[in-house]
């Protein structure tokens, strides 16, 4: 069923607007609050509080409708929740006043476009390109991949909260929630940021991400986002001087790569579920 729910999200956020509906996130940012102030001085009890109620509802529908129709009734729930963990907005359509104004090289428009629409901060032009080229990987992975992964491990109570974990670490109302967060999707995001970049040795250049890869690959404090971007532009063999049309193509070489790291998770999922 985790293939069939995996296929039918792809193809629901291809030809509908469904993802955008269910993607309301007031309900969790006012839970967060309530558990704040019933808990003001336990920040890990407050946020155990707040998943604890969206997870045990969703496991008690799961639970009464398993035995129903032989457990078809299971299939839009599921779907729902993964379509709902999914990423937010357009992560490939942000960067649209970005690419212009650095394909006119445009630099101070980019800067400004980075900094409105990405949240990304640089004086250096280097270094901006760079950071948004890793923004593009981080929101690939933290919105797709690592919500698949969880899903494929631990079914739609994982995908969920997964997603309500980063929805905390992005908040600002309660920072010490947001620290807890986000140090407990340190943890998470070990293991399939590691997953995702050996896809990206399979489907890129192999030698360089390797050689990234071996350097990090039992590294328990190094950020998921820096790994990621490390292996994902030595994956597309990223050049120094990347000003211009090369700057653009290089988003653009970025985006295939995780297309095609898409397609090979779900190959390999396809594979598992036939034979095994």
């Amino acid at each position: 069923m985790s293939f069939l729910v995996l296929m039918l999200a792809i193809l629901i956020e291809k030809m509908s607007h469904w993802r955008a509906t269910l993607q309301k996130d007031r309900w969790w940012y006012a839970q967060l609050q309530r558990s704040a102030k019933l808990l003001p001085k336990h920040s890990s009890l407050a946020l155990i509080l707040a998943l604890s109620l969206p997870i045990l509802g969703l496991a008690l529908t799961l639970v009464v409708l398993k035995p129903l129709l032989y457990g078809l009734l299971l299939i839009p729930v599921h779907l729902a929740v993964v379509l709902y963990s999914l990423t937010r907005g357009d992560v490939r359509g942000s960067l649209g006043p970005f690419r212009d104004a650095w394909r006119r090289q445009d630099t101070q428009a980019a800067s400004l476009a980075a900094q409105r629409d990405l949240l990304i901060q640089s004086e250096d032009p280097a270094g901006l390109i760079q950071a948004v080229q890793g923004h593009l990987l981080w929101q690939g992975f933290q919105g797709f991949f690592a919500v698949i992964f969880y899903y494929l491990i631990g079914g739609p109570l994982a995908a969920l909260s997964y997603r309500l974990l980063v929805l905390t670490a992005e908040q600002a109302q309660q920072p010490a929630l947001a620290g807890i967060a986000t140090r407990t999707l340190h943890v998470l995001d070990w293991l399939p940021a590691r997953l995702l970049s050996a896809s990206f040795a399979l489907i890129g250049n192999f030698i360089l991400v390797n050689r990234a890869l071996m350097h990090h690959l039992l590294c328990l404090t190094e950020p998921a986002d820096n790994l990621l971007s490390q292996t994902g532009r030595a994956a597309i063999e990223v050049e120094n001087d990347l000003t211009g049309e090369k700057g653009t193509a290089s988003l653009e070489q970025i985006w295939l790569l995780l297309v095609r790291s898409a397609v090979l998770w779900y190959a390999c999922v396809a594979f598992w579920s036939l034979f095994f």
